[in-house]
C-alpha cells in the first residue's frame, strides 16, 4: 500500500510540475489561441456559410413548401459529426507539436540524465508526463465543446447528450495515444522540431493506413486497416462506443508509455 501511495504521489509530482511547465509557457498559449480561432472559423463555416447547415435547412423548408418530399435531416447529428472530425484533424497538427518537447527538451537541458537516474520508475514519469499533456489539450478543447453546447441548445428535437459525450471521449483518447507516442518519438531526440516532424509522420501513417490497406490483400490489409486511427475515431463522431475503437487507442497509449520507459531506461544503462 505504502509503493502504491509512493508510486501515485510522484505521478502526481510530475504531473504538477509538467502542466506548470505548459501554463507558463508562451508557445503553448500560441498554439492554444490558433487552435480555437481555427475551431471557432470552422465552426462558423459549417454552420453559417452559404453552403453550411443553416442554409440546407432553408433550402429544404422551401422544397417542402413546394410539396417536395425529402428524407429527413438530423442537423444536430450532422453538425457534431462534421464538427468532431474537423476538431480531430486539427488535432494531428497541433498534438505532434504539444508532445515535441516533452522529452527532447529535457535531453537539450541536459536534465534527462537525471530523469533517467533518479529513484522515480521511467513509465512513473511518462505517466504523468503524458497525464499533464493531456490536460491541457482538455483544456484547449473545452472552449470549443462550450460554443457548440450554446450552439445545440435551441435544437429540436434535442440533442442526445451521448452524441457530445463519445465524441469528446474519442478525441480524448485519440490525443492520448498521438501524445503518448508522440513522447516517446521525443525521448528518442535532443531536437524539438525533429520530434515533431516524427510524430506528425507517424501520425499521419496511423490516420491514412486504412487506404494502404485497402491495396493488400488478406490478413495483412485486414490488420492494416484495424490500426486506422481515421477509422476508429469517426465510430466515435457518430456517436458509436466501439470497443475495439477504445482498445486500440488505449493500446496505442499504453505501447507508447512502455515503449519511453525502455528508451530512458537504455539511457540509464548507457550512463551506467
Amino acid at each position: 500500500m505504502n509503493a502504491l501511495r509512493t508510486v501515485i504521489g510522484n505521478a502526481l509530482a510530475i504531473y504538477r510540475r509538467e502542466l506548470q511547465s505548459y501554463l507558463a509557457s508562451p508557445l503553448a498559449y500560441i498554439i492554444a489561441g490558433i487552435f480555437w480561432l481555427l475551431g471557432g472559423f470552422f465552426l462558423v463555416v459549417i454552420l453559417f456559410s452559404p453552403e453550411g447547415l443553416l442554409a440546407q435547412v432553408a433550402q429544404r423548408d422551401q422544397a417542402l413548401q413546394m410539396g417536395v418530399t425529402l428524407a429527413p435531416l438530423d442537423v444536430a447529428y450532422e453538425f457534431l459529426q462534421g464538427y468532431f472530425g474537423v476538431i480531430g484533424s486539427l488535432s494531428m497538427f497541433v498534438l505532434p507539436i504539444l508532445a515535441m518537447g516533452l522529452y527532447a527538451e529535457e535531453r537539450k537541458q541536459g536534465t534527462l540524465e537525471l530523469l533517467a537516474t533518479s529513484p522515480v520508475m521511467n513509465w512513473v514519469v511518462a505517466l504523468g508526463k503524458l497525464l499533464a499533456v493531456v490536460t491541457f489539450y482538455i483544456g484547449m478543447v473545452l472552449p470549443l465543446m462550450l460554443c457548440v453546447a450554446i450552439a445545440l441548445g435551441t435544437a429540436d428535437p434535442a440533442v442526445a447528450p451521448n452524441l457530445l459525450l463519445v465524441g469528446n471521449l474519442g478525441l480524448i483518447l485519440l490525443a492520448a495515444s498521438v501524445l503518448s507516442l508522440g513522447m516517446f518519438l521525443s525521448s528518442l531526440t535532443s531536437s524539438t522540431v525533429v520530434a515533431a516532424i516524427l510524430t506528425f509522420a507517424l501520425v499521419i501513417f496511423l490516420w491514412i493506413v486504412d487506404a494502404l490497406a485497402r491495396a493488400i490483400p488478406g490478413w495483412l490489409g485486414d490488420a492494416l486497416n484495424h490500426l486506422s486511427m481515421l477509422q476508429h475515431f469517426t465510430a466515435f463522431t457518430q456517436g458509436v462506443l466501439d470497443t475495439s475503437s477504445i482498445i486500440l487507442f488505449l493500446s496505442y497509449s499504453l505501447l507508447g508509455l512502455f515503449l519511453t520507459a525502455q528508451s530512458i531506461e537504455a539511457l540509464r544503462f548507457q550512463r551506467n
